[in-house]
């Protein structure tokens, strides 16, 4: 069960959720997010990260040679594509390093897998704003008709990612907002519980 902690913002909450067990730690670089780090900030959270935790770059509609070379410049293992991008622009990518969002609304939604190789798929709710408005995804929907591996996202707390993971049986688990005080600024406690109630339904799975 991969758990990934995204949005982050700090440092500090970057090596308190490796610290807590996340295996992935997610910086948004998309300028018309709440989270948003500048490439400074997305440095120093991502040198707070440690080997062995996965760094991801989120990007909305960035161009591929863009995503490319921030890739390269801030050592990201991942790039999370969270917009509208099209499959035939990111040919030239290494599909293993990519994170492809699918924002699940109803069944049509999930067209926009098509063309696409990833190694990886997240399922996150249909929100303006492109994902972090703590809406919760659609599970069964997201049951049916995902491609695998994916992460499951939209909406998550230490409340509901148990029933989360038992209905929709992903490989990993993607949070933001349900673990935050304010925008971008995460409660070590609620870090610390999510990711201690998500190993715990996969366990128990």
């Amino acid at each position: 069960m991969i758990v990934k902690i995204c949005g982050v913002t700090r440092p500090g909450d970057a090596a308190h959720a490796a610290a807590a067990g996340a295996d992935a730690v997610g910086v948004n670089l998309w300028s018309g997010s709440r989270r948003f780090a500048d490439d400074a900030t997305a440095r120093a959270v991502l040198a707070a990260v440690p080997a062995g935790v996965l760094k991801v770059g989120v990007f909305v509609n960035a161009p591929a040679p863009e995503v490319a070379a921030r890739m390269e410049a801030l050592g990201l293992d991942r790039a999370q594509l969270h917009g509208d991008e099209r499959a035939a622009d990111f040919a030239a990518l290494d599909p293993a390093r990519l994170i492809r969002v699918v924002r699940v609304e109803d069944e049509a939604s999930f067209g926009a897998a098509a063309g696409w190789r990833a190694g990886l798929w997240l399922y996150d709710a249909f929100v303006a704003g492109f994902g972090g408005g703590g809406r919760t995804a659609p599970w069964s929907l997201v049951a049916r008709h995902a491609c695998r591996p994916f992460l499951l996202a939209g909406g998550l707390t230490a409340d509901n990612v148990a029933a989360a993971i038992a209905a929709t049986r992903p490989d990993g688990v993607d949070v933001a907002s349900g673990v935050e005080s304010a925008p971008g600024r995460k409660d070590p406690d609620l870090v610390a519980a999510f990711i201690a109630a998500a190993r715990a339904a996969a366990a128990n799975g």
